[in-house]
């Protein structure tokens, strides 16, 4: 297919629709259902069983039957459940089912079938119990995708939103210090730079960083990691071009004054950085895997199994993520 050709083909978007126990089939219904006209130049491919997704559509209103009837905005590639689900109920029955899901998403991503992926929530708890060891989607994705090094980053919305990448993801606060390494700084910078310049449209990133301790380590009398590991890792970057600031105190960097010549914060831990940024943004802000052959976009909550089917529930973060998902893949293509 030509170049031409392929930028007048829909961008394809696969939606996993997660824990069926949660929030994610309504969601994904009610995102559909009042927003699909807004992305003119994408398709969506929703992954899920297709009775769990119009069972849940009606629980907000939608007419799963007539949104999908003509098959040309939204298609659904039905998966069957493992067994029946119950709203709020976790199944383990229905664990690999989930990562069935999402295993199609990513086949279908590094295939070229799809140009984007946007993922629902899961309970890790029940891939687990399911007998799958599980630590999260982003580990799982850098593993399917023989990816050597990630990057969970969390954004907000808006005119100049607030991102904030990790160093390090899901691990015990007393094992963050000994992962943190010059090289893996590094090649997080690289990461964060160049999906900041390819994915979004950023010619020159700015990437303010956080340090470990408390007033960034206090000239090593509170420790020192930003002396002996941050601090060369960022002259590094530097000397490669990145614009690479810090290490900042973490208490202190979340201010509008630097914030507002910033497109990125890179926190050293989950819990550094996060706490800030869901304050600021929850449910509205998205989370976004850096450094992957494939673009991940995924909301910035769990599944919420106490609003599971009652339609309280708010789309605005998977809207937020299909519509990162479809500049993304916009970016993509046209570079």
């Amino acid at each position: 297919m030509t170049s031409t050709a392929q930028s007048s083909q829909p961008l394809q978007i696969a939606i996993t629709t997660g824990e069926p126990a949660g929030i994610g089939p309504e969601l994904t219904a009610q995102a559909l259902g009042g927003a699909a006209a807004h992305w003119p130049g994408a398709q969506f491919v929703v992954l899920g069983d297709e009775g769990l997704l119009a069972e849940r559509a009606r629980a907000v209103g939608v007419d799963w039957a007539t949104l999908t009837a003509d098959g040309r905005r939204i298609r659904v590639q039905h998966t069957p459940l493992g067994a029946p689900a119950v709203a709020g109920k976790l199944n383990a029955a229905n664990g690999r089912y989930v990562l069935d899901l999402l295993d199609r998403a990513i086949d279908g991503a590094v295939a070229g079938t799809f140009d984007a992926i946007v993922t629902a929530p899961l309970q890790k708890s029940a891939i687990n119990d399911a007998g799958v060891p599980f630590t999260g989607h982003t580990e799982y994705l850098a593993e399917r995708t023989h990816t050597a090094q990630v990057v969970m980053m969390l954004a907000g919305t808006g005119k100049r939103p607030l991102r904030v990448a990790l160093a390090t993801t899901h691990l015990p606060l007393k094992d963050v210090s000994a992962t943190l390494s010059i090289e893996g700084i590094l090649e997080t910078l690289r990461i964060v730079d160049h999906d900041l310049r390819h994915h979004f449209g950023l010619p020159a990133p700015r990437i303010l960083v956080t340090g470990l301790n408390p007033h960034a380590g206090e000239n090593g009398y509170l420790g020192r990691e930003e002396i002996e590991v941050i601090t060369p890792a960022l002259k590094l970057a530097n000397d490669q071009g990145i614009d690479a600031r810090g290490p900042y105190p973490a208490d202190t960097l979340f201010q509008p004054r630097y914030l507002e010549e910033a497109d990125c914060v890179l926190a050293m831990f989950h819990d550094q950085g996060l706490p800030v940024l869901k304050y600021a943004t929850f449910g509205e802000g998205i989370n976004v895997t850096l450094g992957l052959p494939i673009i991940r976009t995924s909301v910035d909550h769990g599944t919420a199994l106490d609003l599971a089917g009652t339609g309280r529930a708010d789309a605005g973060s998977l809207i937020a993520a299909m519509d990162t998902a479809v500049s993304m893949a916009q970016h993509r293509r046209a570079g």
